[in-house]
This record gives structure tokens, C-alpha cells and sequence, in this order.
């Protein structure tokens, strides 16, 4: 019981060097190269902290897990949002650019759409069963590499409210980088595994294990990461985080793991398909409620309510 209890502190201490390291290396990356830090957000950034979920849903495709894949993406972009930006936006209000608000916001609740309907063939196509196939993954894909292609299309604009991030030599920077997503990976890994021990020591159900511990254990990354560049205040790379991981996590993730092993799922998963489609609707909403295109703290607060609320619901449902 103490080994898992000291490695599960291990990862976590390890995910927020990792992320610290992260954030440092993609802001000097972004000022010295003038790119937007909302474009490193987007894009190194989100890839690094969503490494976890890719391998556990690249296992769950190879074991046929496929509830666990499914619901292992659709809960981390819940958590992304009401858990990952609430905590951020608590630590300081985050501006949001208005790309943001307009393409890459509703770009997430397409992915979230898209899903829904991929994943309902018995309802919408009469079949005998709901499967994500390979061609469903194949055209997540295409949207995934079409979405990079607008990302690095973006106006290099920087927020002016942003004071400079510290620089480094290019290559430090690199390595920053290059380090933080290697820690952001093992940390991620060491703390979920040890997570699901302990959850399974204080006897909780397989099921709500996958539900909770690894779809939030996943998402600790984003949350490091973002809660740092909040700190730092670096508003573009925690916003750019959360929303590029959504993206990443649906186009690429899951796209690429229908493709290996076409995923079979469970009608059950719709109402978490339902409330990622409405927690991204309020996130849009946000913007133009208060201070326009700021998510402030008593937004943030009420996410993390929401955030409480899901997971009490998710105990009840079992």
C-alpha cells in the first residue's frame, strides 16, 4: 500500500517539473521563432500532454477495451474543460483570443458531434451494432491533418497583455520542450498506474475506474501544464492546450485508434458523448457572458461544480 502511495506522489511531482519545464521551452520557442504562443498551444503542446491518452487507447484498441478507449477520450475532454480550464482560470482569468472563440471551440464541438453520430449505427443506420470502423477513424484523421494545416496557417498575432516569457538559446528551448513531454509522459503514466492500484485496494468497480481514474489520471498533463502557464501567465498556451488536446484527442486519437482496430462500443457512452457536446457549448457561451472573450474566476468556479456534479453522477450511475 505505501509503494503505490510514493510513486503515485512521484508522477505527480514529476508531472508538474514536467509541465514547468514544458511551458518555459514552448514561450521562449514561441517568442523567438515570433510564433504565437496559441499556436505552440495548439499544436507541441497539446500533442505532449495528450501522449497519455494516445498510449492508453492504442492498448485498449490492441485489447479490445473499447469503452475504456472511447471513454477515456470523451471523459478527458470533459475534465479538459470544466476541471483543467476551471483550475486555470481560478489561478488567474484567461484571455482568449478570438480565433479561438470562432474556429477552434466549434472545431472541438464538431469532433464531439461527429463522434456522436460515428458512434450510433443502430440508430442513425439501423445496424446490428455501434462500431467505430476503420473509415470513421480515416476520416477523423483527414480532419485531424486538415486542422493542422489551418493551425499553421494562423496569423502570428501575439496578445499584447502578455508580458514576454523568459528566453532561452534555441536549442535550450528545444530541449525544454523535447524534456517536458518525455516527463509529462512518465509522470502521467506513473501516476495513473499507481492510481488505478490504489482505487482497486479501496475496492471501486473496474468500471468506474475507467471513467474516472484514467480519464482524469490522462488529462493531469493538460492540467499541469495549463495550471502552470496560468501561473506564468501565458493565457494562449493554457487555452491553446486544452482546446488543441480536445481536438487531438477526437481527430487524432481516437482516429487513429478505430483505424489499427475498429472499436465496438456501448450505447451508455452517448450521455458522456452528450455532456462533452454541452460543457463545450458553455465554454463558447462564456466568452460572451462577463468580461467578453475572458473566462473569469466565478466561471471558473461554477465549471469545477459542474466538474463535481459529472463525477458524483458517474458514482451514482456505477
Amino acid at each position: 500500500m505505501i509503494l503505490p502511495i510514493v510513486l503515485f506522489a512521484l508522477g505527480l511531482a514529476i508531472l508538474i517539473v514536467g509541465a514547468d519545464i514544458m511551458v518555459r521551452g514552448s514561450a521562449s520557442l514561441a517568442y523567438k521563432m515570433k510564433i504565437s504562443p496559441l499556436i505552440i498551444g495548439l499544436t507541441i503542446v497539446s500533442f505532449g500532454t495528450s501522449a497519455p491518452e494516445l498510449i492508453v487507447n492504442i492498448f485498449a484498441a490492441l485489447k479490445g477495451n473499447a469503452d475504456i478507449g472511447v471513454g477515456n477520450i470523451i471523459g478527458s475532454n470533459i475534465s479538459n474543460i470544466l476541471l483543467i480550464l476551471g483550475v486555470a482560470a481560478l489561478i488567474t482569468p484567461i484571455n482568449v483570443q478570438n480565433s479561438t472563440v470562432k474556429k477552434e471551440i466549434p472545431l472541438s464541438l464538431l469532433a464531439a458531434i461527429m463522434v456522436f453520430f460515428m458512434a450510433n449505427d443502430i440508430l442513425f443506420d439501423g445496424m446490428s451494432e455501434n462500431v467505430l470502423s476503420r473509415t470513421d477513424g480515416l476520416a477523423l484523421m483527414g480532419l485531424f491533418f486538415i486542422f493542422l494545416a489551418y493551425t499553421f496557417n494562423l496569423k502570428n498575432s501575439k496578445n499584447n497583455e502578455e508580458a514576454p516569457p523568459k528566453t532561452y538559446s534555441m536549442g535550450i528551448s528545444i530541449l525544454f520542450v523535447l524534456l517536458g513531454i518525455g516527463a509529462l509522459f512518465w509522470g502521467g503514466q506513473l501516476l495513473v498506474d499507481n492510481a488505478v492500484i490504489l482505487a482497486k485496494l479501496a475496492g471501486l468497480s473496474e468500471a468506474f475506474i475507467g471513467l474516472t481514474v484514467v480519464a482524469v489520471g490522462t488529462s493531469l498533463p493538460e492540467l499541469a501544464t495549463s495550471a502552470v502557464a496560468a501561473a506564468k501567465n501565458q493565457s494562449d498556451i493554457a487555452i491553446g492546450n486544452v482546446v488543441g488536446s480536445n481536438i487531438f484527442n477526437i481527430f487524432w486519437i481516437l482516429g487513429l485508434t478505430s483505424t489499427i482496430f475498429p472499436l465496438h462500443i456501448s450505447g451508455q457512452i452517448n450521455q458522456d458523448i452528450i455532456v462533452c457536446m454541452g460543457v463545450t457549448v458553455l465554454l463558447f457561451l462564456c466568452m460572451f457572458v462577463g468580461r467578453k472573450r475572458q473566462l473569469e474566476r466565478w466561471q471558473a468556479g461554477m465549471f469545477l461544480v459542474l466538474y463535481a456534479s459529472y463525477i458524483s453522477y458517474l458514482v451514482y450511475r456505477g
